[in-house]
């Protein structure tokens, strides 16, 4: 598998190239059987240099680390002591989801739209119906799977939250990072029979 590398915006030298192919691949090799495919982009925002890690497990799950530094080689340092840690936090976890039942999952996941949505700054009210300006739009996996390989996965990456389809009953769920460290999960699961009308949605802290 290769370890793909880019700059946004500048150059990734190929002195840089083999350096922090060599960093991530040394890590990934230290844990796994065999390193899988991953991208790694540097670039260069507010005088500081950023790397991003992106690798794709071998079990379908996303590796995700940054790493931020005064110049690009101890940004990419710092990416892959973060990389690190999570592999190594979760080497155990990975494998036990890496089985056939997660890859049948898989198979149910859907897409979504992702938009980046401007906020008005002015006063003039909005119609009823009027929408958001969108300035970015993009393209979001949903994955069918359990809570625990949810709470992973978000952990696992960079970002903020995730939806998912749970995997017990088939409705959206969402893991989030809280104010506290710890994972929220909020679950639209369809309540059983009763008088209420419409969805029970519950929010736990993991």
């Amino acid at each position: 598998m290769t370890i793909q590398i880019t700059g946004k915006n500048l150059a990734a030298g190929d002195a840089f190239q083999t350096y922090a192919s060599d960093k991530i691949q040394t890590v990934l090799q230290k844990y796994l059987e065999r390193v899988p495919e991953g991208h790694v982009r540097l670039e260069r925002e507010r005088g500081l240099f950023k790397t991003s890690c992106s690798i794709r497990l071998n079990g379908g799950l996303l590796l995700e680390a940054n790493g931020e530094g005064g110049d690009a080689y101890s940004s990419v340092d710092t990416a892959a002591h973060r990389l690190e840690t999570r592999v190594r936090r979760y080497k155990s976890r990975i494998k036990s989801h890496s089985s056939a039942a997660a890859a049948a999952r898989r198979k149910a996941d859907m897409e979504a739209r992702d938009y980046v949505v401007t906020v008005g700054e002015d006063d003039q009210p909005e119609h009823v119906d009027a929408n958001p300006l969108i300035i970015a739009e993009g393209q979001r996996n949903i994955g069918h799977m359990t809570v625990s390989e949810a709470v992973m996965q978000l952990d696992l990456s960079e970002a903020a939250f995730m939806i998912f389809k749970n995997a017990a009953h088939g409705g959206l769920n969402v893991v989030y990072r809280r104010n506290d460290g710890h994972i929220g999960w909020i679950d639209a699961e369809l309540p059983a029979p009763s008088k209420a009308d419409g969805a029970a949605v519950s929010e736990r802290v993991g």
